[in-house]
């Protein structure tokens, strides 16, 4: 028996196993946060981070930690993240006091 491919199968059974235009890539992120940084500025760094590179972009971050963290970005509805909205994150984290960064590919979040 022969595997379909993304080109055999209809649009319903491409979105519903999130193949071909329904796709999505993302990627995880991994940080540290140095050991002077306090409570409060892990807080305002963190909400700065979704203020200003998560919302402007429309991206979803799922993510937790208290001095080292980690999660993962993708976009808010149905789509691809790029290597501009790692290069975003990448850009902000290196104004930030934190140590160990670690921004992955591009990988498909569903069958990666």
């Amino acid at each position: 028996m022969a595997i379909k491919t993304d080109a055999k199968r209809n649009t319903r059974l491409r979105k519903k196993l999130r193949t071909g235009e329904f796709q999505e890539l993302g990627f995880d992120l991994f940080w540290t946060f140095t050991p002077e940084v306090s409570e409060e500025q892990i807080d305002a760094i963190v909400d700065q981070f979704i203020d200003e590179v998560i919302e402007p972009n429309k991206l979803g971050f799922s993510g937790s930690g208290h001095k080292a963290w980690e999660g993962l970005i993708c976009t808010q509805a149905i789509g691809k993240c790029t290597d501009k909205h790692r290069q975003a994150v990448e850009a902000f984290f290196a104004k930030q006091p934190v140590t160990d960064l670690k921004v992955t590919e591009l990988y498909d979040i569903w069958w990666g």
